[in-house]
């Protein structure tokens, strides 16, 4: 079990890029600098292990996650009707967004426990 949670708890920047990468080729732009720079970050921050990077990450990516859900609810709500369309929509929004403040929430629990440790003699 012990082994199963330090696996878990070294994927949170791995599954954040794979979302950057999902995001950046849904937006549908060739360059995109808040893709690139985000990306830039979350590589770096898997070479550095930086706490307090560790936990600005996720804590701005849950904000905006949160905005996001609220902006989805309301394109939502412009449906005519719960057709195929309106389904694929809020379940592919829904899914994305609160996938992302999971392992966001995830990766907040890890830099956490960070401060708990003492260093090993």
């Amino acid at each position: 079990m012990n082994k199963l949670k330090q696996i878990a708890l070294q994927i949170p920047e791995y599954l954040l890029i794979a979302s950057v990468i999902f995001y950046w080729g849904s937006a549908g732009w060739g360059l995109n600098p808040i893709a690139i720079s985000l990306l830039l970050i979350l590589v770096l921050q898997i070479i550095f292990k930086n706490r307090i990077v560790g936990l600005l990450i996720p804590g701005i990516l849950i904000l905006t996650c949160l905005y996001m859900l609220l902006a989805l609810m309301s394109e939502f709500r412009e449906f005519p009707s719960f057709n195929q369309e309106a389904q694929v929509f809020l379940f592919v929004g829904l899914s994305y967004f609160i996938s992302t403040m999971l392992v966001s929430g995830l990766m907040i629990y890890k830099y956490l426990l960070r401060e708990g440790k003492l260093p090993t003699q």
